[in-house]
């Protein structure tokens, strides 16, 4: 008699997702809206590991797009500073 949970497949689900391509594409749509200037050079890393490791896991087009995002996080992220810096930088008011 078979106990249970016997089958031998126990907590796999036989996914081949490529983890590092998931993690710079999270890094690269994130880093859009917060903390591009981190998020973007994770997500051109994540990306750039993910391309390699794209044959043996899949996911080359996930880690394609987070090298993108990672790049246009950097432009941002160099466009508002030039913006701030043309229009005299950031003056912090306190009290009256």
């Amino acid at each position: 008699m078979a106990g249970y949970g016997s089958s031998g497949t126990h907590g796999y689900s036989g996914s081949r997702a490529n983890g590092l391509a998931i993690a710079g594409l999270v890094c690269g749509i994130v880093g859009i809206f917060f903390a591009n200037v981190i998020l973007g050079p994770l997500a051109i890393i994540f990306g750039a590991i993910g391309r390699k490791q794209a044959p043996a896991k899949g996911g080359a087009g996930m880690a394609t797009a987070a090298i993108v995002l990672g790049v246009i996080d950097l432009l941002i992220f160099f466009v508002l500073l030039a913006v701030a810096a043309s229009s005299g930088g950031f003056a912090w008011y306190v009290g009256g």
